[in-house]
């Protein structure tokens, strides 16, 4: 039986912090506010994964008033994210994800670049069975 979940996540951009999306360092002024990292990629997908699982949200695992996931890496939160999901006997069969950059970077490297220790998403790419989609703001 396949299971859908959808995730969406937004962090306002702010001065002071590094910009982490896929797991990965973009090169910019501003980075994202939040508790953790602020991978709004990641929590993205995280929350699709969780809701296809019946198994609450980043927000009930990981709690942003919970000192120990303060500036938390994102793809250590995927991985433990994954655990629960091999907990529960859930693979994942397939994730599309699309952003939209308003007020960002218009390069961030693209989806290629969303690669490494990301808990195993990377697995997905290339594949077939995974994909990652960009969009703005024309100018």
């Amino acid at each position: 039986m396949s299971r859908i979940g959808t995730g969406y996540d937004v962090h306002r951009l702010t001065e002071g912090r590094k910009l982490i999306i896929g797991g990965v360092e973009i090169p910019y002024e501003k980075g994202l506010l939040g508790h953790s990292d602020a991978d709004v990629l990641l929590h993205a997908i995280m929350d699709a994964l969780l809701g296809a699982a019946a198994a609450g949200d980043i927000g009930l695992h990981f709690p942003d008033n919970d000192p120990a996931y303060e500036g938390a890496s994102s793809l250590m939160l995927l991985r433990k994210v994954g655990g629960i999901l091999t907990n529960k006997g859930y693979y994942i069969n397939n994730i599309d994800d699309a952003r939209e950059y308003r007020d960002g970077p218009r390069d961030s490297g693209g989806p290629g670049q969303c690669q490494g220790d990301d808990g195993g998403a990377s697995r997905l790419h290339g594949t077939g069975r995974g994909n990652l989609r960009a969009g703005g703001l024309q100018h």
